[in-house]
Protein backbone atom coordinates (compact mmCIF):
# COMPACT_ATOMS: atom_id res chain seq x y z
CA UNK A 1 0.00 0.00 0.00
CA UNK A 2 1.25 3.11 -0.40
CA UNK A 3 1.36 5.46 2.03
CA UNK A 4 3.22 9.30 1.38
CA UNK A 5 3.92 11.37 4.51
CA UNK A 6 2.07 14.98 2.48
CA UNK A 7 3.52 18.23 4.18
CA UNK A 8 0.32 20.36 5.90
CA UNK A 9 1.03 23.09 2.93
CA UNK A 10 0.40 20.75 -0.74
CA UNK A 11 -3.23 20.07 1.02
CA UNK A 12 -4.19 23.86 0.86
CA UNK A 13 -3.42 23.69 -3.40
CA UNK A 14 -6.32 20.82 -3.43
CA UNK A 15 -8.84 23.68 -2.16
CA UNK A 16 -10.56 26.17 -4.08
CA UNK A 17 -9.06 29.41 -3.73
CA UNK A 18 -6.99 28.26 -1.30
CA UNK A 19 -9.27 28.12 1.31
CA UNK A 20 -13.14 26.16 0.46
CA UNK A 21 -14.00 22.49 -0.58
CA UNK A 22 -17.28 21.78 -3.17
CA UNK A 23 -19.00 21.45 0.04
CA UNK A 24 -17.96 24.05 1.38
CA UNK A 25 -18.95 26.04 -2.24
CA UNK A 26 -22.43 23.98 -2.22
CA UNK A 27 -23.02 24.86 2.01
CA UNK A 28 -22.49 29.22 0.74
CA UNK A 29 -24.43 28.76 -2.93
CA UNK A 30 -27.47 27.49 -1.13
CA UNK A 31 -27.48 29.54 1.89
CA UNK A 32 -26.71 32.87 -0.45
CA UNK A 33 -29.77 31.27 -2.61
CA UNK A 34 -32.27 31.02 0.28
CA UNK A 35 -31.61 34.83 1.30
CA UNK A 36 -32.05 35.93 -2.23
CA UNK A 37 -34.86 34.06 -2.38
CA UNK A 38 -36.66 35.34 0.75
CA UNK A 39 -35.00 38.68 -0.15
CA UNK A 40 -36.85 38.99 -3.12
CA UNK A 41 -40.19 37.48 -2.03
CA UNK A 42 -40.79 39.75 0.34
CA UNK A 43 -41.56 42.63 -0.88
CA UNK A 44 -40.91 45.65 1.50
CA UNK A 45 -39.83 43.72 4.60
CA UNK A 46 -40.27 44.54 8.22
CA UNK A 47 -37.08 44.52 10.29
CA UNK A 48 -37.95 40.98 11.93
CA UNK A 49 -38.34 39.84 8.57
CA UNK A 50 -35.43 40.60 7.18
CA UNK A 51 -32.98 39.25 9.94
CA UNK A 52 -35.43 36.13 9.52
CA UNK A 53 -34.29 36.42 5.61
CA UNK A 54 -30.30 37.01 6.55
CA UNK A 55 -30.78 33.78 8.50
CA UNK A 56 -29.52 31.35 6.00
CA UNK A 57 -26.94 33.68 4.56
CA UNK A 58 -25.25 34.07 8.20
CA UNK A 59 -25.58 29.73 9.10
CA UNK A 60 -23.93 29.26 5.81
CA UNK A 61 -20.78 31.45 6.52
CA UNK A 62 -20.64 30.61 10.15
CA UNK A 63 -20.13 26.89 8.89
CA UNK A 64 -17.45 27.34 6.59
CA UNK A 65 -15.65 30.16 8.97
CA UNK A 66 -12.07 28.75 9.90
CA UNK A 67 -11.52 27.81 13.09
CA UNK A 68 -7.81 26.75 14.54
CA UNK A 69 -6.84 22.93 14.01
CA UNK A 70 -9.96 22.10 11.80
CA UNK A 71 -11.25 23.34 8.36
CA UNK A 72 -13.64 25.08 9.78
CA UNK A 73 -16.92 24.96 11.78
CA UNK A 74 -19.06 22.82 10.04
CA UNK A 75 -16.08 20.22 10.54
CA UNK A 76 -15.45 20.78 13.60
CA UNK A 77 -19.14 20.00 14.26
CA UNK A 78 -19.04 17.07 12.71
CA UNK A 79 -15.99 15.90 14.54
CA UNK A 80 -17.82 16.53 18.14
CA UNK A 81 -20.73 14.51 16.53
CA UNK A 82 -18.86 11.59 15.44
CA UNK A 83 -16.94 11.07 18.60
CA UNK A 84 -20.10 11.04 20.80
CA UNK A 85 -22.23 9.02 18.46
CA UNK A 86 -19.22 6.30 17.80
CA UNK A 87 -17.73 5.67 21.12
CA UNK A 88 -14.39 3.88 20.97
CA UNK A 89 -12.44 1.86 23.68
CA UNK A 90 -9.31 2.76 24.26
CA UNK A 91 -7.38 0.08 25.65
CA UNK A 92 -3.82 1.09 27.73
CA UNK A 93 -1.30 -0.63 29.71
CA UNK A 94 1.06 1.60 31.48
CA UNK A 95 4.62 0.45 32.39
CA UNK A 96 4.34 0.07 35.93
CA UNK A 97 1.51 -1.99 35.42
CA UNK A 98 2.22 -6.00 36.89
CA UNK A 99 0.95 -8.60 34.58
CA UNK A 100 1.80 -11.52 36.95
CA UNK A 101 -0.63 -13.39 38.71
CA UNK A 102 -0.35 -13.09 42.55
CA UNK A 103 -0.24 -16.20 44.22
CA UNK A 104 -2.11 -14.80 47.44
CA UNK A 105 -5.19 -15.20 45.22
Amino acid sequence: MNQYLIPANSKKSKLIFGFFTERDLIVCGVGILMTVVLLVVLKDPALWELILAIIPLLTAVTLVFPVAHYHNIMQLIINIFDFYTNPRKYYWKGWCVKYEQDDRE
